[in-house]
């Protein structure tokens, strides 16, 4: 969640500027705001440490949906709130990746109705998962696969991310725009790639 907050405030001004062309133009600024947050809660001396996997993904679930506005909020709120429930272990082999990012997908399809192809964050959930699942299978099941399982995730959804530069929504206020929504990369697909890319940075761990 630090190494996800820090690159959020580097990635602010771009997600801002996607969300200007399709949206409110306020995803950078919002996301900011809620990770900030995050970050601040979890080194919060006066509150309960967070031991497990799970109780953090809770902590940063209920974060994100108290200050970010807009969709951003209740959807990855609701996303890590899904996955904080299969994931209360202090290590999380390839099978708890797997858990957790299809239970994040859940949470978001469940909350904002989306399916693939309409441009919004499931593009990039959804092959997310998807790779998580091949990954998991191919790999020996070891803790350090987890990794490898993580960084899957990461890539397919930063793929899927750039898949949707073409698409013309139809979900979520960007589909307002109609045919003029083609040409830019959907924000909340994109900040869904450097959450995921985040997230394998600290799992590969300082200097990796």
């Amino acid at each position: 969640m630090h190494v996800a907050a820090a690159d959020v405030r580097s990635a602010r001004d771009e997600l801002t500027e996607l969300d200007r062309r399709v949206g409110d133009g306020d995803h950078g600024v919002n996301l900011d705001r809620g990770m900030q947050a995050v970050a601040a809660r979890l080194d919060d001396p006066s509150l309960p440490r967070r031991e497990t996997v799970g109780q953090v993904l809770h902590l940063a679930a209920t974060t994100l949906m108290s200050t970010v506005g807009g969709a951003a909020g209740p959807l990855y709120g609701t996303a890590l709130l899904r996955a904080s429930k299969v994931t209360d272990r202090t290590v999380l082999g390839p099978s708890g990746v797997v858990a957790l990012v299809e239970a994040a997908l859940e949470g978001i399809v469940a909350r904002g109705k989306a399916s693939p192809g309409e441009k919004t964050m499931v593009d990039a959930w959804q092959p997310a998962a998807e790779a998580t699942e091949r990954a998991a299978a191919t790999g020996s099941g070891t803790d350090e696969d987890a990794v490898d399982v993580l960084r899957a995730a990461a890539e397919a959804a930063s793929a899927g991310a750039e898949a949707t530069v073409p698409l013309v929504a139809s979900k979520g206020r960007a589909s307002y725009l109609g045919e003029r929504s083609a040409g830019t990369e959907d924000p909340g697909a994109r900040s869904t790639a450097i959450l995921l890319a985040a997230a394998v940075g600290a799992a590969k761990g300082p200097g990796a």
